[in-house]
C-alpha cells in the first residue's frame, strides 16, 4: 500500500483548510448580518411556511445549518421564538444546507477552482485593511470562499487513489455488498464523521470526493448523506444541554425531524434512489448508477430531494412535533433556583455580535429575577414572623446567588471582549459591565431592606397605619422603576426611551424628600419612638437607593445610543 502517514496528515490538513474556509465564510456573513439576523428570525416566523423559508434563506446565506440551529436554540432560550416557530426555521435550515452541496458539486467538481480561489483571496485581502467593519467582514467572506475551494481541491489531490491502493478497494468491498446492512453501516459512518467534524457540509464534501474518486457508489454515498443529517443535529443538542427547557425541546425537535426523515427514506430506499436517479437523467445530469461523473451532482440532488420531501411531509405536523417533544422533554427549572444562568451557559457563539445578544438576554433575565427578589422583600412587610424567617433565608440565599451570577456574566463579557470588537460593541460591553453591577446592587439593597424588616420584627415594632401606607406607596413606585428598567433592557439599546425612567426616578426622589421632612417633624413631635423612626427611615432611604440603581441602568444603556 502506497498511502503513508504523511499522505494521511496532508488529507487531514486539506480537511482543515476546507473547514476553516467554511468557518470564515459563516462567521463573516454573521458579522455582516449582525442584529438583522435576529430581527429576521423574530419577524418572519409568524406561520410555519414563513419559518421554513426563513431557515432556508439564513442557512443558504451563512452556509451553516449548525449556526442557524444553534442561533434558533439561543432565540428560543431567550424567548424570542416559540417552539412551533423554531421547528419551522429548523426545517428550513435542513433545506438551506443543501445549497453547500450544490456549490461544491457544481463548482468544485465541474470547474477548476484552484486558480480562481487564489484570485478571490487576493481580492479579499485589501478589504481586511478597511476601516469599515462591514468591508472587513466581506473581505473575510471572500477569503473564506477561496479557502473552501482550495481545501476541496487539496482533498481531491490527497484522497487515496483506488487504482494505486487496491487494498482500500478490497476493504471497502467487504462492506458495500451487504444490501441494507451496507446502507446501515455507511449511515452510521456518516453520522459518526459529522459528530466528530461538527460540520455536515464538511462531511458532505468528503462524501462527494469519495464518490468522485470511485471509492463508493451512489447508493452507499446516499446512505452516508442520511447519516450526516442525523449527525448534524448533535451541535444544537450539545448547545442546549445547559440551556432552558424550551431550548432543549427545540434542539430535540431537530433530532426527531431528521430521524423521522431518515427512517422513512430508509424504508423506501431502493425506490427513492431509483426516483432520484430517474430525475437526474431527466434533468440531464446523467444516470448516477452507470455514470460515475454524474454521481456528485446526483448526490446533491438526492440530498435536496430528501430534505424537501421531509419538510413537505412534516410541515403540517409542526404542532404535533412540538407536542411530542414537550411530552418527552420535561421542565426541570425550579423557582428555588431563580438566579442561575439560562442563556450564556450555551457558551460563546461564533461572532461577538451573537455572543453579546446572548449576554443581553442573560442580563434581562438577571434583572427580572432581581425584581422578583425585591417583590419577595415587599411581601415581607406584612408577613407573620414565622413565615418571615423562612422567606428571609430564601432572600439571603438569592442574594448570594445574585453575586455568583454577576461574576459569571462579567467573566463571559470579559471573554467576549478578548475578540476583535467594533467601537459600538466595545461601548456595549462597557455599558453591560455597569448594568450588571447596578443590578447586583439592587439585590444587595433588597437584602438590606429584608434585614431592616427583620430588625423591626425582633424589636417587636409595629408601624402605625399611616407609616405602613407610606412605605407601601414608596415600594410600589420603586417596583415601577424596576419594571421600566427591565423593559428598557429588553429593547434594542439604540431605541431605548429614557423619559419614563427619569419621570419615575424623580417621583421616587420627591417622595423620599417628603418622607424625610415628615419623619423629622414626627420625631420632634414624638409621634413615634426613635427606634421605630430609625427602621422606618432606613427602609424608605434604601428604597430610594434602589431607584438610583435602576436609573443608572437606563443611563448606561443610553450611553450606547448617544455615542
Amino acid at each position: 500500500m502506497n498511502y503513508s502517514i504523511w499522505d494521511f496528515l496532508q488529507l487531514i490538513g486539506s480537511l482543515g483548510v476546507f473547514l476553516y474556509g467554511m468557518k470564515l465564510m459563516s462567521e463573516a456573513l454573521q458579522k455582516v448580518a449582525g442584529n438583522k439576523m435576529r430581527k429576521i428570525l423574530a419577524a418572519m416566523t409568524s406561520n410555519r411556511v414563513k419559518g421554513v423559508v426563513t431557515g432556508l434563506l439564513i442557512t443558504a446565506i451563512i452556509q451553516s445549518s449548525s449556526a442557524t440551529t444553534v442561533r434558533v436554540v439561543s432565540c428560543v432560550n431567550a424567548g424570542l421564538l416559540d417552539l412551533v416557530s423554531a421547528i419551522g426555521v429548523i426545517m428550513g435550515a435542513n433545506v438551506g444546507t443543501t445549497f453547500t452541496a450544490w456549490l461544491i458539486s457544481i463548482l468544485g467538481f465541474q470547474v477548476s477552482m484552484g486558480d480562481l480561489s487564489l484570485i478571490l483571496i487576493g481580492a479579499g485581502v485589501p478589504l481586511l485593511f478597511s476601516r469599515k467593519r462591514i468591508r472587513k467582514s466581506w473581505g473575510e467572506f471572500i477569503i473564506g470562499f477561496g479557502l473552501l475551494f482550495i481545501g476541496l481541491e487539496f482533498l481531491q489531490q490527497h484522497m487515496p487513489k483506488i487504482n494505486e491502493n487496491p487494498e482500500l478497494l478490497r476493504f471497502l468491498r467487504n462492506y458495500t455488498d451487504l444490501g441494507y446492512g451496507s446502507y446501515l453501516i455507511f449511515l452510521l459512518i456518516g453520522t459518526f464523521l459529522t459528530v466528530i467534524i461538527q460540520s455536515s457540509s464538511a462531511t458532505m464534501a468528503l462524501t462527494l470526493v469519495m464518490c468522485a474518486n470511485g471509492w463508493i457508489g451512489f447508493d452507499i454515498a446516499a446512505s452516508m448523506v442520511l447519516g450526516e443529517n442525523i449527525g448534524t443535529t448533535i451541535t444544537a443538542n450539545l448547545a442546549a444541554t445547559v440551556a432552558n427547557t424550551a431550548a432543549k425541546r427545540a434542539a430535540f425537535a431537530h433530532f426527531l425531524f431528521n430521524m423521522f426523515g431518515v427512517c422513512w427514506v430508509m424504508a423506501l430506499f431502493p425506490l427513492f434512489l431509483k426516483g432520484v436517479g430517474a430525475l437526474s437523467v431527466e434533468l440531464g445530469i446523467g444516470d448516477p448508477f452507470t455514470d460515475t461523473q454524474s454521481v456528485p451532482v446526483a448526490l446533491s440532488l438526492f440530498h435536496t430531494c430528501f430534505n424537501v420531501a421531509n419538510v413537505l411531509i412534516l410541515i403540517w405536523f409542526t404542532k404535533s412535533l412540538a407536542h411530542i417533544v414537550t411530552r418527552i422533554v420535561k421542565p426541570k427549572e425550579s423557582a428555588e433556583d431563580a438566579f442561575t444562568l439560562k442563556h450564556i451557559k450555551i457558551g460563546l457563539l461564533s461572532t461577538p455580535e451573537a455572543s453579546l445578544f446572548q449576554a443581553k438576554q442573560e442580563i434581562v433575565q438577571y434583572a427580572q429575577n432581581t425584581q422578583d427578589m425585591y417583590r419577595q422583600v415587599v411581601e415581607c412587610l406584612h408577613m407573620p414572623s414565622r413565615e418571615f424567617e423562612t422567606k428571609f433565608e430564601k432572600i439571603d440565599k438569592l442574594e448570594d446567588e445574585s453575586d455568583v451570577v454577576e461574576v459569571e456574566i462579567a467573566d463571559y463579557l470579559t471573554k467576549v471582549s478578548e475578540s476583535k470588537l467594533s467601537t459600538e460593541n466595545t461601548q456595549r460591553i462597557r455599558a453591560m459591565f455597569r448594568v450588571v453591577s447596578e443590578i447586583e446592587s439592587i439585590a444587595d439593597s433588597s437584602l438590606i431592606l429584608a434585614k431592616a424588616i427583620a430588625r423591626r420584627n425582633e424589636q417587636g415594632i409595629v408601624f402605625p397605619e399611616n407609616i405602613d401606607e407610606k412605605l407601601q406607596h414608596m415600594m410600589a413606585i420603586v417596583d415601577e422603576s424596576l419594571t421600566v428598567m427591565c423593559s428598557n433592557l429588553s429593547q434594542d439599546y439604540p431605541n431605548v426611551k429614557a423619559k419614563k425612567a427619569y419621570e419615575v426616578e424623580q417621583t421616587i426622589n420627591d417622595y423620599r424628600t417628603i418622607l424625610q421632612q415628615e419623619h423629622l417633624t414626627a420625631i420632634e413631635e414624638k409621634k413615634y419612638d426613635y427606634a421605630t423612626g430609625i427602621i422606618y427611615s432606613d427602609i424608605f432611604s434604601e428604597c430610594e437607593k434602589i431607584g438610583d440603581h435602576a436609573i443608572n441602568v437606563t443611563e448606561a444603556i443610553k450611553e450606547i445610543s448617544s455615542n
